[in-house]
C-alpha cells in the first residue's frame, strides 16, 4: 500500500469571522493551524477543522512555537489600534520560514480619497488616517520579508466587509444621519463569504508580489448603501445632512469613513484568480441575508 502523502500545513493568523469562512475552503487540501489570542475560541476552531494555537502577535515570545510551522500562511490580523507602525507584522515575520507563500488581507483604505475616481491596483497608496497608515506599513514590512526570504506574497485589499452580523442595523435603528447627495462619497463592499473565496484562490494562484482588490461589482454612494440595508430589513432610511452639519453629529472616526470616495475595479481578481462572486451586487445579497434571520 502506498504511503499516504501528508497534507501541506497552512497557518491562519487571526482566525476570526473571515478565517472561519475560509476554513471549509482549505481544510481538505491543507492541515490547518489557526492562531487566536483567546483560549475561549479554541473549541470553535477545533470544531471547524483547525488545530488551534493560542498566541499573541503583540508578544513575540508567544510566537516562538509557530516558527517554521507552515509554508502557507494567511495573515488576517489587523495592526495595533495605535501608532503609525504595525509591530504585529514585524513580530510575525521573525518566525516565518523562507520560501513561504503568504496572503495578507489589507484594506482599500490605503488608497485614501480618490474623489470618486475609478481606480485599480496600479493606483499609488495615499493613506489619510492612522488605520490606513498602519496598513501601508504592514504591506511594506511584508514585502521586505518576501524579498529577503525568497517568498511569495499576495496582498488582498478589502473594502467594507459585510455579512449577516456585519451590517449597520443599530446605526439605522438609532437614526444616525447620512450625507446628502451633493456631499456623499462612493463606497465599496465585499461579502465575507466572497472575501474568503478570494483569499483561498489567492493562496494557490496569486502571482508573486501581486495586489488584488477584493471588491464586488456594485457601484454606489454611501447613503444608497444605508438605504439598501434599511429597505432589506424594514427599517427607516437615515435622514440626510450636509457634511458640515453631519460632522457635528457623529464621531471623528465615523466621519473619516465618510470623507473618502473611490470606485474600485475588480478585474484582476476575476482574470488572474478566476473569482466568480457569489454576491456580485448589494441588493440581492441583502435580500438573501434578510431572509436568513
Amino acid at each position: 500500500m502506498k504511503q499516504r502523502l501528508k497534507k501541506p500545513r497552512l497557518l491562519i493568523i487571526g482566525c476570526g469571522d473571515v478565517g472561519l469562512r475560509l476554513l471549509p475552503l482549505v481544510r481538505e487540501r491543507f492541515r490547518v493551524f489557526a492562531v487566536t489570542s483567546s483560549v475561549d475560541r479554541c473549541p470553535m476552531l477545533r470544531a471547524a477543522g483547525a488545530v488551534p494555537i493560542v498566541a499573541d502577535l503583540d508578544d513575540r515570545a508567544s510566537l516562538r512555537r509557530l516558527k517554521g510551522l507552515a509554508r502557507y500562511i494567511v495573515h488576517l490580523a489587523p495592526p495595533p489600534a495605535h501608532g503609525a507602525l504595525d509591530r504585529r507584522s514585524r513580530n510575525l515575520c521573525a518566525i516565518l520560514p523562507d520560501a513561504a507563500r503568504l496572503v495578507y488581507v489589507s484594506t482599500s483604505g490605503v488608497y485614501g480619497d480618490c474623489q470618486g475616481e475609478r481606480i485599480d491596483e496600479t493606483r499609488p497608496v495615499a493613506p489619510r488616517n492612522a488605520r490606513a497608515i498602519r496598513r501601508v506599513d504592514a504591506e511594506r514590512v511584508l514585502r521586505h520579508w518576501a524579498r529577503q526570504s525568497h517568498s511569495t506574497l499576495a496582498i488582498v485589499r478589502a473594502p467594507g466587509i459585510y455579512a449577516r452580523e456585519r451590517l449597520p442595523l443599530e446605526r439605522l435603528r438609532l437614526g444616525t444621519p447620512a450625507l446628502e447627495a451633493a456631499d456623499d462619497v462612493f463606497t465599496n463592499h465585499i461579502h465575507a463569504d466572497d472575501l474568503a473565496r478570494i483569499v483561498a484562490l489567492a493562496l494557490m494562484r496569486a502571482l508573486p508580489g501581486r495586489i488584488y482588490n477584493a471588491v464586488d461589482d456594485s457601484e454606489m454612494q454611501m447613503a444608497a448603501w444605508f438605504d439598501a440595508v434599511a429597505d432589506a430589513f424594514a427599517l427607516p432610511r437615515p435622514p440626510r445632512l450636509a457634511r458640515v452639519e453631519l460632522a457635528q453629529r457623529v464621531s471623528p472616526q465615523l466621519m473619516s469613513f465618510m470623507s473618502e470616495s473611490r470606485r474600485i475595479g475588480n478585474g484582476r481578481i476575476k482574470h488572474e484568480l478566476g473569482v466568480r462572486l457569489r454576491y456580485p451586487q448589494i441588493g440581492p445579497a441583502l435580500t438573501a441575508l434578510a431572509n436568513t434571520r
